[in-house]
């Protein structure tokens, strides 16, 4: 694993474990030609998750040396510093960083695993961005036995991955995540490309080889898609998953992308004799392969194919954008669908993957508030601000987003004028893989469907109206059911029941929670009914769970929701409401749904 440089870059990083057991990576920075009073910056947030996370929280004993000599460091604010030097001499910095967030966005240590992106560790030199740069991963403070994966291109690096990589700029090194530990290795070719997928976390029944097939029937599908016969814009790709005991999430790169699922979810080794229905994949799985085929097709759709504002990263603020519902949303309607043209879901499956995103959203008191376009320029201050009122204040731009792409597809294919798979692929083209506007989907729309799609665009994603979609996907083939929705939604709350208690966590905009005076982080402790007779004492009952409330309800219209709220006991009057309904589909017609779900699949 070598490549030859005839001249090193300016800019050299080393990255290694220094107390696995204290969570501290050590990092060193060697600058060549530094400036005089040469300024530093650590990002404030990682692409594709939108918030402001201040990685510099986590930086200590920032160190600057000269010549030999010790410089002074001055911080200029919360993630920035200057080094005033000679300008001449190689400017090294030293430092630490804490590292002990096992999600995809940030930098974890400890004895089990390492993992981290550029953007926590390593400090930007302000005018040098646009450099090539190198890091060097050191083993340091490792347990026996780890190895490093990463998407980085190797310059020097021995068979356990340890050594130096070249990043052509800081945005490669920053869209390059590091895996170290004992992983499991597995790797596949897909369209003759390489693809390697690393595990951490697993157990000894992991089915390693079904991962990789199930896998590469994805990577192929979306290869064909967007290129045809055609060639990937990567040389080689990098799964990169952790297997937790709870966890879910993804974050995309150029050309690797970092995983957390739980570890039940993994595919397990089968026995010789199992039947087929012991093969078919768990919910769980089927969960953990629609997140690898969204974060893979964002290859395309976010990384390469990306907002306007996105065209060069402001690492040090917020980069608004209206476009997340297309970016997100159309990459969450394409994940699943996916698994179901690589064969590795039916049809039956497809559609109730489905009705979640549509119950979702449509159980969403949000949707009448914001738009999926404010909802994507809100995600700094919203989508990850998770509180009490969020389902009331916001919508989801992957769900919303999601069925917004599904009614243009089935509008498209229901008036004969091509699929979105074509609006995809000529946005693809127009933009030479680069950064879009919607006015640029609204020309491709225009040109494909023969007529304006502003209506629809300002409807669906500008407005706060119902989407068409149950229409839509009745005339493609499926059947709209409309059964009984779960007694949460039916009450307008969202509940949790753990340790023993009924907590309430979200009380939805006009419900009859609401209506009863219930709020975030009541503790449901009885209910009370009226005497059946004049002169009796009130019937009054602890409650755990609330399917016990509509239990001990039986035809009663009316009851006190008794609850606990910092520290006093208060009586809610509640008026039981009519049963709220969900939507639930199934295959109506397997031709026209076939249609839909496998035609039109290559580029």
């Amino acid at each position: 694993m070598s490549r030859n440089k005839t001249t090193p870059p300016g800019l050299h990083y080393r990255v290694e474990p220094l107390n696995h057991r204290a969570h501290l990576f050590a990092v060193t920075l060697d600058i060549t030609r530094p400036a005089k009073s040469q300024k530093l910056t650590l990002p404030v947030w990682i692409p594709g998750s939108y918030l402001v996370r201040e990685f510099s929280q986590h930086l200590q004993h920032l160190r600057a040396m000269q010549g030999g000599e010790a410089l002074t460091v001055k911080q200029l604010d919360k993630h920035r510093w200057q080094v005033d030097n000679d300008g001449q001499r190689t400017l090294s910095l030293r430092w630490e960083v804490y590292a002990f967030d096992a999600s995809v966005r940030t930098a974890f240590l400890d004895a089990t695993r390492g993992f981290f992106n550029a953007t926590s560790l390593c400090l930007m030199v302000a005018g040098r961005e646009d450099e090539p740069h190198t890091l060097e991963i050191a083993p340091g403070d490792t347990p026996a036995g780890w190895q490093v994966a990463t998407g980085l291109s190797p310059v020097k690096a021995n068979e356990q991955g340890f050594g130096t990589y070249l990043a052509q700029n800081y945005d490669e090194l920053a869209d390059c995540p590091v895996e170290m530990g004992t992983f499991w290795s597995g790797e596949f070719s897909a369209c003759g490309v390489p693809h390697r997928f690393v595990v951490s976390g697993a157990g000894g029944w992991f089915d390693g080889q079904r991962l990789l097939d199930d896998t590469r029937r994805i990577c192929e599908a979306q290869i064909r898609f967007w290129h045809g016969d055609g060639q990937p814009p990567y040389e080689r790709y990098v799964f990169m998953l952790h297997a937790s005991g709870e966890g879910y999430g993804g974050l995309e790169h150029r050309n690797s992308t970092a995983l957390i699922a739980q570890r039940t979810d993994l595919p397990k080794t089968r026995a010789k004799d199992d039947k087929p229905a012991a093969l078919k994949a768990t919910d769980g799985y089927t969960t953990l392969l629609g997140l690898i085929s969204h974060e893979y097709f964002h290859t395309w759709n976010v990384k390469r194919l990306r907002p306007a504002e996105f065209k060069r990263y402001d690492y040090t603020r917020e980069n608004h954008t209206e476009l997340l519902w297309f970016f997100e949303g159309f990459t969450s309607y394409y994940d699943d669908l996916f698994l179901r043209r690589a064969g590795l879901i039916d049809d039956a499956t497809y559609l109730n993957l489905v009705t979640k995103t549509i119950n979702q959203v449509q159980q969403s008191p949000g949707q009448r508030v914001q738009s999926v376009a404010q909802a994507s320029f809100d995600a700094w201050t919203r989508y990850y601000r998770v509180g009490e009122n969020t389902p009331n204040a916001t919508i989801s731009y992957y769900t919303k987003g999601a069925l917004v792409a599904m009614c243009l597809d089935l509008t498209l294919r229901a008036e004969g004028r091509g699929s979105l798979d074509e609006v995809m692929r000529a946005l693809w083209h127009r933009t030479q893989g680069g950064p879009m506007r919607e006015s640029d989907l609204s020309t491709v729309l225009r040109q494909l469907g023969k007529r304006s799609f502003a209506a629809e665009l300002a409807d669906w994603v500008h407005g706060t109206a119902d989407l068409p979609v149950l229409d839509l996907l009745a005339a493609a083939g499926a059947k709209v059911h409309r059964d009984k929705a779960p007694l949460a939604q039916t009450l307008g709350l969202r509940v949790a029941t753990d340790g023993g208690a009924l907590t309430v966590k979200n009380v939805l905009r006009g419900g009859a929670g609401e209506a009863a005076g219930l709020a975030a982080g009541d503790e449901w402790l009885g209910v009370e009914f009226a005497p059946a007779k004049r002169g009796q004492p009130p019937e009054a009952w602890r409650v755990r769970k609330l399917d016990e409330v509509a239990a001990l309800r039986g035809t009663r219209s009316a009851l006190t929701a008794l609850v606990a709220r910092d520290g006093r006991l208060l009586r809610c009057p509640l008026t039981w409401p009519a049963d709220d309904t969900a939507v639930r589909l199934t295959v109506d017609d397997a031709t026209r749904l076939g249609h839909w779900l496998t035609r039109g699949t290559t580029g």
